[in-house]
């Protein structure tokens, strides 16, 4: 049961003889800010009074005294200029946990009319590692996929690699001119990204003392920089070969698409390794190689229909009448097709491939003017009845407010960053717990490490930077998932130490006590679990669940200081007591879950 929803319903009918616009003033009931306003909060009576041109307090007293909610609402009472706090009865609440305890889902119910979602995110260049640039865009969409279909949406998942642009002209060069045959032949992965980073410096026209150094114990790159008055002239050749490589790829060479078909097994193979370690997996995987045959149509159709036009040479589609606004490009003077072609591809192809009802591209904030184009060519070229949505997010800051890098300046990558994190978990659980086996502290490593990093990204408002700081997120107090992961271990821990059978205390159904004023607020958490999913899911903001999951611990850890639970006064009060602690750990472990973060019985 959707506690907020279920006030809201009531609100809408009993405003419907009042207000206006009776739906949109009933969203005006709110969960309280403060507990002493009560539990919910209805804040209609003000704008209500302005329309009606009647006194504030004097429409919020009708509002009271048409409200119909039987037992579950303590009476109501005004306050200030006309603020409606709501209180849910104890006796209410009380039994709405007794029914919770048997409820799988937690009070959940699936929605009453499911959408299709396809879930665009992660999409990372394949031809190197992946790295920390790639962290909120995979850990965010994973989140929304999981929160959506756990609500019951039917839910696609592609990740939109790139698979297919310069980076393998870089590769095919690379590969033809500088390979080490036996480092490929023992790691073809690494040798693939050694050559991708060799290309990219050389591309840069690196000083010459710095080719000299490299060359005197690279001969492939002594031989080819010997063949160049300077290392200007050198870089400016591997850039333009690297280029004819990937046109040369493009136009189907059968050397050039040979080499490529070769190496993507090995990439994707790398990037498996890391979704496993995430725990992150997709649908599909439909990359720039899978769209590159429907470009030319997405152009010609555009161009058929009146849409798009040619302007110096290059396919544009001109958003505004007045021409004041940036064109969107599809394709340059030179025949190239562009980011917004390929995406305009994945509109039509997974239209008709999966018929959603919104896609959702997760995707950073700096590339907003981007889909902002290109939905608006997609809405005109008909794709209007579909919900089309940016999810952005900010950038992960360093501590001195910069974007996140290592010391030398280079992109931090993602597998040596997850590898630090449960490093760093491991020497917390040895000093915390060396009562574990040597394998047990190691699986609670891997998923404190891990889980630090995610709820670290997830806790935070996608729109928001934030300081990537390994103290804060692997600390076990404050709003962190080690925090919250010790919370649900706790639990457990006290299920052992009484022996009690969680199951078997559900399956009794005792009744539940609220008398002690940390009991009610835990208690009412547990009840606001629905709302909060919905919360997250309007605007697809995984941090609220992060922020409710939070202060649900946080009114746990008030409850077990203040309210005895294995030497409660009474059998009764144990039993009740239990049950919220069952209930409590429950709500963890699902909510972790929709963030994709493990629990752990022992820490």
């Amino acid at each position: 049961m959707n506690v907020l929803r279920t006030l809201k319903d009531c609100f809408a009918k009993t405003l419907s003889g009042i207000a206006p616009d009776a739906a949109a003033a009933a969203e005006l009931v709110k969960p309280a800010q403060d507990a002493k306003f009560g539990d919910y909060q209805a804040n209609c009576a003000m704008p209500l009074g302005k329309q009606l041109g009647r006194k504030p307090r004097d429409v919020a007293q009708e509002i009271v005294n048409r409200l119909e909610l039987g037992s579950m609402l303590a009476p109501p009472e005004i306050a200030g200029p006309g603020f409606i706090n709501l209180r849910l009865s104890n006796e209410w609440l009380a039994d709405r946990v007794r029914q919770l305890a048997g409820d799988a889902r937690l009070g959940v119910e699936p929605v009453k009319s499911a959408r299709a979602f396809v879930i665009d995110y992660s999409s990372p260049n394949v031809a190197k590692p992946m790295h920390v640039g790639h962290i909120r865009s995979t850990i965010i969409g994973d989140s929304i996929a999981r929160l959506l279909r756990f609500l019951g949406h039917r839910v696609v998942t592609d990740n939109h690699i790139g698979d297919w642009g310069t980076q393998f002209g870089m590769l095919i060069f690379g590969y033809k001119h500088l390979l080490n045959d036996a480092a490929f032949a023992a790691e073809p992965v690494q040798e693939l990204a050694r050559l991708y980073r060799l290309i990219n410096w050389l591309g840069d026209g690196p000083a010459p003392e710095e080719v000299a150094s490299r060359a005197a114990t690279d001969p492939k790159l002594a031989e080819l920089a010997a063949r160049f008055p300077d290392a200007a002239a050198l870089g400016k050749f591997v850039a333009e070969e690297s280029r004819q490589e990937t046109a040369r790829l493009h136009a189907g060479d059968p050397a050039n698409r040979a080499l490529w078909q070769s190496f993507m097994p090995h990439c994707l193979a790398e990037l498996d390794l890391v979704y496993d370690r995430l725990d992150i997996h997709f649908d599909h995987h439909f990359g720039e190689s899978f769209y590159d045959p429907m470009l030319p149509g997405v152009v010609d159709d555009l161009m058929a229909r009146g849409i798009a036009e040619e302007s110096q040479g290059a396919i544009c589609v001109f958003l505004d009448p007045e021409r004041k606004k940036l064109p969107c490009m599809i394709r340059k003077s030179d025949g190239a097709f562009l980011y917004a072609t390929s995406d305009l591809a994945t509109v039509k192809h997974r239209v008709e491939q999966f018929r959603p009802d919104a896609l959702l591209y997760v995707v950073g904030q700096p590339q907003a003017l981007h889909f902002q184009q290109f939905f608006e060519v997609a809405r005109h070229w008909g794709y209007d009845k579909i919900e089309l949505t940016h999810v952005a997010f900010g950038t992960i800051l360093a501590g001195d407010g910069k974007p996140f890098r290592t010391r030398a300046g280079g992109t931090v990558g993602l597998e040596p960053l997850l590898d630090e994190a449960v490093e760093r978990a491991r020497k917390i659980v040895d000093e915390n717990s060396p009562e574990l086996s040597e394998s047990a502290r190691q699986q609670v490593a891997v998923a404190v490490g891990t889980g630090a990093i995610k709820y670290a990204d997830l806790s935070v408002s996608r729109t928001s930077d934030y300081t990537f700081d390994w103290d804060r997120m692997m600390s076990m107090q404050g709003n962190t998932a080690t925090y919250l992961q010790y919370a649900y271990a706790r639990i457990q821990s006290i299920f052992r130490k009484g022996g009690v059978d969680a199951a078997a205390l559900t399956r009794e159904s005792p009744a539940i006590s609220l008398a002690d004023p940390a009991e009610r607020t835990l208690a009412l958490g547990l009840l606001q679990f629905p709302e909060t999913l919905d919360e997250a899911a309007a605007d697809y903001r995984p941090s609220v669940i992060a922020g409710y999951l939070f202060n649900l611990a946080e009114s746990f850890s008030a409850f077990y200081r203040n309210c005895p639970v294995l030497q409660a006064d009474t059998p009764a009060v144990r039993s009740s007591r239990l049950v919220l602690c069952h209930l409590t750990a429950r709500t963890l472990r699902q909510g972790l879950e929709l963030l994709g973060i493990r629990t752990i019985d022992k820490m």
